[in-house]
């Protein structure tokens, strides 16, 4: 099985304040990913947490991102098409103030037949996906 990472999932994993990081732990610990389990991200994802991590909790956990969870994943590399496919339907549902890098994620999720989500973003079930925890 292959699972969708978000990045409000790694930053609640990352932020013991954060309302989701009891739960984001313990599906990552023990519900969630088992030895077949294979964890999805982009590369948009990753810009998007490093930025948020160092913004809101500093250079430490800037670096137990990428020492201790981006090696964990799969990251997908966002090119050309993939890009401007997310750019023609942000553009069409800015309406619904969806970010872009979550259009990007929809849409790298339906190219690779992911339909799970490891996220703490509804956007992510209006878009049909299923959420975990």
């Amino acid at each position: 099985m292959r699972t969708f990472v978000d990045t409000s999932a790694l930053y609640a994993l990352l932020d013991e304040d954060d309302d989701n990081h009891g739960s984001a732990g313990a599906w990552l610990l023990s519900a969630g990913p088992d030895e077949t389990d294979v964890l999805v991200t982009h590369s948009y994802i990753v810009v998007e947490t490093a930025a948020l991590v160092q913004r809101r909790l500093g250079a430490a956990a800037v670096r137990t991102l990428f020492d201790a969870f981006i090696p964990a994943l799969t990251v997908m590399f966002v090119d050309e098409v993939l890009h401007r496919r997310a750019v023609a339907a942000y553009l069409a549902g800015l309406r619904r103030h969806v970010s872009f890098v979550d259009w990007v994620s929809f849409q790298l999720m339906r190219d690779s037949d992911l339909d799970r989500a490891f996220a703490f973003d509804r956007d992510f079930k209006h878009e049909g996906f299923v959420l975990v925890p």
